[in-house]
This record gives structure tokens, sequence and C-alpha cells, in this order.
């Protein structure tokens, strides 16, 4: 019988991959964990593009790209990880079963839903209101903010103990004081190919090399800080749920009351409650945040006021939620998101183009006919051909919301790319 816990890697680190008997070895005894010795997490840092269409000069404008360091455990360390993770999911699911707030927790929960159904399922309560104030947040650099002790408090909770079992305290620390490597600079000092490393190698270097070019090297860092996990882990997602367990249930009890609703995926929280309570439940949401040491990212607080008249629900601002946004009577795709498509699309048919000549020019050279740029993949990636896709999701996401306003958003996207390609033949 197939073991969640244990998932095969095939990826370069500093020990080699183990089989499922040897890992169910190490994990399933306390003493071992308590006594593992923890390999430093690899790094590499991804790059994100935003850009949004700026009606003044009708284009696509780039903002700067975001950063997001992403930190890969050892082979050994991820089966820890991953085998505690389910053990505490478990225990959480069990905790939330009893909870009169299990509803309002929606991330990384196998609950057999996506953020599609999320946002509808927000959208259609406050459409059956009569009128509610919807105070929306992003909280700022969730995992690299989450205090250590906090969490730790959290876990503890969650076991119903007052003080760590020595293999839970182990897996703790290695998340709280946690050290890292760069990938780049490991490869470099290592003589590795950042794009072929592999070339045979079962690990990335052998353990004396380990000791005398990474750790003599100065190549490990560590987190000294007292806030922070790594993001990327395999229990990373969890602790994350597990970290705002008293989080969630003062803030539910607190929408009830009101005659609200309470609605957070990770570090999005949604607070739908009356119009008369917009100030005391900003001021509660501020309070209950700053309580367990983080921080709202001010610049991304929304507060949308919906009101009912004769011509239906109205808001003052369309609410932006997991993707989408709701003015009271239509839910669209983000003017972001088709912008990120738009511009995925150019890329894409720029590098297609380029493609194209310099195929056709080797077809010339040997007096050949040149050829047509490949279409297929274009067809597949960016139009409704393509089953996983940017336009295939939108149509699912109209289709599950019942929204006509986002298939006419999508449907003019068809020509363009066409019109697009056959600019690019053309030049």
């Amino acid at each position: 019988m197939p073991e969640n816990w244990y998932k095969s890697r095939g990826y370069l680190h500093f020990d080699r991959p183990i089989n499922q008997a040897a890992a169910r070895k190490i994990v399933s005894d306390p003493k071992a964990v308590a006594q593992h010795a923890f390999y430093p997490f690899i790094r590499y840092v991804v790059q994100t593009q935003k850009v949004f269409f700026d009606k003044s000069i009708g284009t696509v404008v780039k903002k700067p790209p975001k950063k997001r360091p992403i930190s890969y455990a050892a082979h050994v360390d991820s089966h820890i990880y991953s085998y505690y993770c389910e053990r505490l999911n478990q225990a959480y699911e069990d905790h939330l079963a009893t909870a009169r707030w299990s509803s309002a927790v929606l991330a990384f929960r196998a609950l057999g839903k996506s953020n599609i159904e999320y946002a509808r399922d927000a959208f259609l309560d406050i459409a059956e209101r009569e009128s509610c104030c919807v105070i929306a947040i992003d909280i700022k650099g969730f995992f690299d903010n989450l205090d250590h002790a906090h969490l730790k408090n959290s876990w503890q909770a969650l076991l119903s103990t007052q003080q760590l079992p020595d293999d839970h305290y182990a897996v703790y620390r290695s998340l709280t004081r946690y050290s890292f490597v760069c990938r780049d600079q490991a490869y470099e000092s290592l003589g590795l190919s950042k794009n072929n490393p592999k070339q045979g190698r079962k690990r990335i270097c052998e353990p004396h090399e380990f000791r005398a070019k990474v750790r003599d090297g100065g190549l490990i860092e560590t987190n000294k800080d007292k806030k922070g996990i790594p993001q990327g882990s395999p229990i990373s997602a969890l602790l994350s749920n597990v970290y705002m367990m008293g989080f969630d249930e003062e803030i539910h009890t607190y929408v009830q009351t009101c005659g609200g609703a309470y609605y957070r995926y990770c570090d999005d929280v949604l607070l739908v409650v009356p119009l008369k309570e917009e100030t005391d439940a900003k001021a509660f949401i501020e309070c209950r945040v700053d309580a367990i040491g983080l921080e709202i990212q001010a610049t991304k607080t929304e507060i949308c006021k919906f009101t009912r008249s004769a011509k239906g629900l109205r808001t003052n601002r369309p609410l932006q939620y997991l993707g989408f946004v709701f003015d009271g009577a239509n839910i669209y795709l983000r003017s972001s998101s088709l912008a990120r498509y738009q511009d995925r699309v150019n890329r894409g048919i720029w590098l297609a183009e380029k493609c194209m000549k310099k195929v056709n020019a080797k077809r010339v050279a040997r007096g050949q006919l040149p050829r047509s740029m490949f279409l297929k993949k274009l067809y597949k990636q960016y139009s409704y051909l393509g089953r996983r896709n940017f336009i295939s999701y939108g149509y699912r996401a109209a289709k599950i919301m019942e929204s006509s306003s986002i298939k006419k958003q999508l449907k003019p996207q068809w020509n363009k790319l066409r019109e697009r390609i056959a600019d690019a033949q053309n030049e």
C-alpha cells in the first residue's frame, strides 16, 4: 500500500536519494529523527514578472519583477518533513472537525476545490446580502515573518502538549534555525554546470567536498532571526495553517457575532461584515495580525461597500479576490491576469518566430523551401485548443461561476492570437 508521505525526488542535493524502505526506517523512529543532522537547504530565486494594462496609454506595462526565494531540502530531510507533515495534517484536520471555523480555512487542504470555487463561494455570500462591507487584506512577507515562539506554541497546542517531543522539536528547530546554500554559488564552487549539473551524479558532492568547499568555504548561511521559515519545504504550507489556528478562531468568532463571514486563503484574508462594523472590523483585524507578529501590507488592503438598490447590488469599488473581480453584478478575470497572458503570448510568438527564421535559414542553405511557423505548440499553450493554459482555465472558471462576462473577456483572445501569429509570419 503506497504511503502518501514518500515521494521519490530526482533533483541533486548534498545527499543521495533513498528508497521507501530506507526512508520509512528513519522517519518512523522518533529517536533517529531527534538525532538527525539536517543538511542546509539549497536556495534559488524565482522572479515573477508583474504586468498591468495602462488604460491611459493603451498598452501593457511591466512592473519591476517580484523576487521570491525558494528552498528545497535534502532527500532524507524531505522525507522527514513529509512524514511529519502527514502526521500533523491529520491532527490539524481532526482539530478542524470540531471547530466552527473549519470552513474559513481554504488553502493547503484536501477539500476538492480550487480557487475558482473559493472565489465563487465568497461572491455568492456577498450577493445574497442586502448590504455589507468587505475588507480584503494581504499579510506582508508571510512565510518570512512567522514568529518562532508563536509557531512553537501553536504546534504544541495542536499536539495538546506543554512541550514538543524531541523528534518534533528537531523538525521545528531545523525549520526555524534553518541554514541554506545559494544554488548558483554551490555549483560554481563545486565546478558544476548550472544548466546541466547532473552528468551522471547522484548527489552534488561527496561528504569531504561538502566539508571543504561548502561548509569551510563559507557558503552556508543561517537564519539567526526569531522569525521566518523556508518557503518550499514539504511541511511549510501546513505549518502556516497551524500558525494561524488561534487567529482563525478569533476572527471567525468576531465576524459571527456581528453576522458576517470570514475566509482565509494562506495570507489572503477576507472579512464580510455589516456596513456599520467597518471601522471596528478593520481595527480588530489589524490588532489581531499585529498580535501574532505579522504585518498587513497596507497598499493591498481593499475596503469594498456593497449596497442593494432597485438596480441590484452595487459597490463603490470592485472586489478583487483570488484572481477574480466582483462588482456586485458580474464576475471578471483580473485585467492584470489578461495583461500577463498577453505578455506571455507575445514572448512565445517572438521565440517561435526566431526559431522559424533559424530553421528556414538552414533550409534555404540546403536548397529547400522555407516552412511556416510551428503553430501546434502555440495553439496548445495560448488558446482554447490547449487543455492546461490560461484560456482553458478562464473558460472553466466561466462555467463554474456561470459568468458570461468572463466569456466576453476571453472571446477576443483567439482572433488576437491569430493576428499576432500572422504578423510574425509576414515580418
